[in-house]
């Protein structure tokens, strides 16, 4: 059941989107997968790097922020997918038994030009660890079905749209 519509996402506005704590395991078989580096494989190869430890690959990050988005806010939001996110950070390592959080800021929101039943967001999504440390930093583009179709202004379209 959708309950979240373009109309409803307000330049300013903050969601605490959840958290996960990822494992030993999960951080290997991810890249086992996906980023084979010695440093995401083994203690041993996370010791001899300059992360100190074994320590998931940034691409694990982003897919467990993805996660929370997902299961948080997307499955019942009036989601149409994103044309891309940009500005990728990862700011600190991530080890084994960390618990993410992740923050999710509308920067941006106006009406589609081309389709009148779309609005579309700029957002930042930020990750950080249980001590509050931002370990990832990402931008990105949204685009959301809107409530009411074919209405020419938002009442909350920022100045930079």
């Amino acid at each position: 059941m959708i309950t979240t519509y373009w109309e409803d996402l307000v330049p300013g506005s903050v969601r605490q989107l959840g958290t996960v704590t990822p494992t030993r395991e999960e951080i290997i078989e991810f890249a086992q997968k996906f980023d084979p580096q010695p440093f995401h494989l083994t203690d041993e190869g996370g010791q001899a790097s300059l992360f100190g430890g074994l320590c998931a690959s940034g691409w694990h990050t982003c897919s467990m922020a993805m996660g929370l988005m997902v299961r948080n806010f997307l499955l019942t939001s009036s989601s149409l997918g994103s044309p891309g996110l940009e500005n990728i950070k990862w700011l600190k390592p991530v080890y084994p038994g960390d618990t993410l959080r992740l923050e999710h800021e509308i920067l941006d929101s106006r009406p589609s030009k081309s389709k009148p039943d779309v609005g579309l967001t700029r957002t930042i999504w930020r990750m950080y660890n249980q001590d509050d440390v931002l370990v990832m930093h990402m931008e990105g583009a949204s685009m959301f079905r809107r409530r009411h179709p074919a209405t020419d202004t938002s009442p909350l379209t920022s100045s930079s749209s």
